[in-house]
């Protein structure tokens, strides 16, 4: 059984880039080049939907330089800061009212620094917020919503492509989350179906970069022990990504060229 979408014709997708930082290809996915140096992208993306405006991820926040100086130094490398999704929704002329919540999908510090100057509701998994809560990879996480609201959600919804579950957003097809626990326990995956008819797969850490779906080239052994709760249920969750077929553009969070040709906020 696959949830039916009536997606509203008003339904658009654009991107929020809050940065970058660098990391060897080799690092990134298996058969990657330590001479390559690849560009992780920290984008945030704006839904817009005439029952509210839903962000995915946050990217990084304005005391960034402050999260990033907390985590181990194995875990930092070289980065640009840009302007926070908070900075780009006001230059806009963005109407905060409009804003109904930003969906995580998951916890990692890149995914939510931008949090700490955003006052909506967080949307998270319940199994995502009790991997967060006792995860000493997750202070950042527990920095940036202790003083925001954390509204979890189950998945009640049927089978969705290829999915075991689902939770659908607003009921009408447009945001359906799916789980894909693996990189973290609560992990999902985000398909946004616009007004337009274009679906998109917003994947989180899933795969780091598009050769984990393109080429099912997933990351190397080491980075696979550090980096994920279950591998294995990585890899079953990226199979079922990538029978989704041509129909669907997946956007690994970190991979700059997955979002070419979404548009920015203007």
């Amino acid at each position: 059984m696959t949830i039916n979408a009536a997606v509203d014709t008003t339904v658009t997708v654009h991107q929020l880039p809050t940065g970058t930082y660098e990391t060897p290809a080799a690092l990134a996915f298996r058969g990657g080049s330590f001479r390559e140096r690849r560009q992780f992208a920290a984008t945030a993306v704006l839904v817009r939907h005439p029952r509210g405006d839903v962000l995915v991820d946050a990217g990084f926040g304005a005391r960034a330089e402050e999260h990033i100086r907390s985590l181990p130094p194995y875990r930092r490398s070289p980065h640009t800061l840009g302007a926070t999704v908070s900075e780009q929704l006001d230059a806009a002329g963005y109407d905060r009212a409009r804003l109904a919540g930003v969906l995580l999908t998951h916890s990692h510090w890149d995914h939510v620094s931008g949090l700490d100057s955003l006052d909506v509701p967080v949307l998270v998994t319940a199994q995502e917020l009790r991997y967060a809560e006792h995860s000493r990879g997750d202070a950042v996480f527990r920095q940036v919503v202790a003083d925001r609201e954390v509204r979890t959600y189950e998945f009640g919804g049927p089978a969705h492509l290829g999915f075991p579950a689902a939770h659908d957003l607003y009921g009408d097809g447009a945001i359906v989350v799916v789980p894909a626990p693996g990189h973290t326990s609560g992990s999902v995956v985000v398909l946004v179906t616009t007004g337009a008819g274009v679906r998109y797969a917003f994947v989180g850490d899933l795969a780091w970069q598009l050769e984990g779906v393109t080429r099912g080239a997933q990351r190397p052994l080491l980075m696979r022990l550090l980096a994920d709760s279950d591998p294995g249920q990585v890899r079953r969750d990226l199979d079922r990504v990538r029978a989704l077929g041509p129909g669907t553009r997946v956007v690994p969070a970190h991979d700059l060229r997955a979002y070419e040709g979404i548009p920015r906020l203007a």
